[in-house]
């Protein structure tokens, strides 16, 4: 276990380090911040100055090595846009992300596996039909469609609901539901999958034979064998989350880091959209390192050489 776990560390650095290139590289080709900064009438030598002001004058793998010794002391530069440090002003997105992402991540995860389990339970015509439909349904609809019609209808032809902006319970519930309406559909598909099978399987129909209880044979020996790809999901779809979902944090005007990326790109401001790349792809490597190593508490059986 232990150098499965450092062959995944060494494997995330490499990763980021990857990742690090890549947003460098193209948050360089897509133009030249000097001239978007300097003043119409700007001389070239008032732009030269703007690039030697930002560093942008040197050559790209001297920007490179400066970028990486500055990104190892959480340093990512100062902000084009608001003049502050990039980092500083990412992290203080964080809390509105954390908030709408983990709220949505539970909401979507507790009922698509209560949907999922109950579809597996009750195999009626009717039950399999709805739980298919709704699966479908879920993961065909676009979550930016559906908050633009949630929007329309609860808050500007009822006016039950905010339209934008952070604050009470109320200005959660559209954008939850439209960030978990993915994971609901598809946790419950995968669930409804993966507990249809092992509760076809021969432990639980000795488990059954034994004379337990049916709740027992579902919880204690169908469930937990049942949940392992939906833990590999969980993982994937709470870094994704905590990385902010542009689209609906946009539409909603979330201050999350989401919205901010979003903003970022259309003003070139590339500290920003460095750290916040940075910052999601460390998360992404984290979380799943801690998905593979919750595989083994959940089925023993796995073992990692």
């Amino acid at each position: 276990m232990r150098r499965y776990i450092l062959n995944r560390v060494l494997l995330g650095i490499v990763t980021i380090f990857g990742v690090s290139i890549i947003v460098f590289v193209a948050a360089r080709l897509s133009g030249d911040v000097a001239i978007l900064m300097a003043p119409r009438n700007a001389t070239p030598e008032q732009v030269q100055l703007i690039r030697e002001k930002l560093g942008t004058d040197k050559p790209i793998p001297v920007q490179y090595y400066i970028f990486v010794k500055d990104a190892l002391h959480g340093d990512f530069g100062t902000s084009i846009t608001y003049g502050q440090s990039a980092m500083r002003i990412v992290m203080g997105r964080v809390p509105a992300t954390l908030e709408l992402g983990i709220i949505s991540f539970i909401l979507g995860n507790l009922l698509g596996i209560l949907l999922g389990i109950l579809a597996a339970i009750y195999r009626s015509k009717w039950m399999q039909w709805g739980g298919q439909s709704f699966a479908l349904l879920g993961q065909a609809v676009p979550g930016f469609w559906l908050a633009v019609m949630l929007m329309l209808i609860f808050a500007v032809k009822l006016h039950w609901l905010p339209t934008s902006g952070i604050g009470g319970i109320n200005h959660l519930i559209l954008p939850v539901i439209s960030l978990s309406w993915f994971s609901v559909a598809f946790v419950m598909r995968i669930t409804r999958s993966s507990l249809m099978d092992t509760l076809d399987s021969e432990y639980v129909k000795l488990a059954r034979i034994k004379g337990n209880p049916e709740w027992v044979v579902i919880v204690k020996h169908a469930l937990r064998n049942a949940l392992i790809p939906v833990v590999m999901l969980m993982g994937m779809q709470l870094a994704m989350l905590l990385g902010g979902s542009a689209f609906i944090e946009t539409i909603f005007r979330w201050p999350g880091i989401g919205q901010l990326m979003v903003n970022s790109i259309t003003n070139l401001d590339y500290p920003v959209i460095q750290a916040i790349t940075l910052i999601t792809a460390a998360a992404l490597v984290f979380i799943m390192l801690v998905v593979d190593v919750l595989f083994v508490y959940i089925d023993p059986r796995i073992k990692y050489e």
